[in-house]
């Protein structure tokens, strides 16, 4: 199998990792990455570049619940010895920005991983064209 010099160059992972955080193709960051709220789409827009080649399956699921869970609990534990609100309140309190924070990071953190395997030419990434 011939490899032409486009398929064995790196593709930069840094900004296309920022690219992918945005929500952007992660080859050209302009044309958008999603349709609607975490739908990929199947080509960049601008570009043209294939992206359904994607498995980010439950990965950006597995990396919001590991983050906002690493937030929210220690923060949790210190408002309540800190400050002793009663637990409904605190539940209300935290249930709402333990949501509200997932909701922010989980379309981000699917662009980040899309745009990961697409730097790493993972999953059918690799090829040219």
């Amino acid at each position: 199998m011939h490899e032409t010099l486009e398929s064995k160059a790196d593709r930069a992972l840094g900004s296309a990792i920022r690219r992918g955080w945005r929500r952007r193709c992660p080859n050209c960051g302009s044309g958008p990455m999603l349709r609607g709220y975490l739908k990929v789409r199947d080509e960049c827009p601008v570009c043209g570049e294939a992206l359904h080649h994607h498995r980010a399956d439950d990965g950006p699921a597995y990396l919001t619940i590991l983050i906002v869970g690493h937030l929210v609990a220690p923060l949790m534990l210190y408002a309540f010895v800190r400050y002793r609100p009663d637990p409904l309140i605190l539940a209300a309190v935290f249930s709402v920005g333990a949501v509200a924070l997932s909701l922010y990071l989980l379309p981000r953190l699917k662009g980040l991983l899309v745009a990961f395997q697409w730097a790493k030419r993972m999953h059918g990434f690799g090829g040219v064209g």
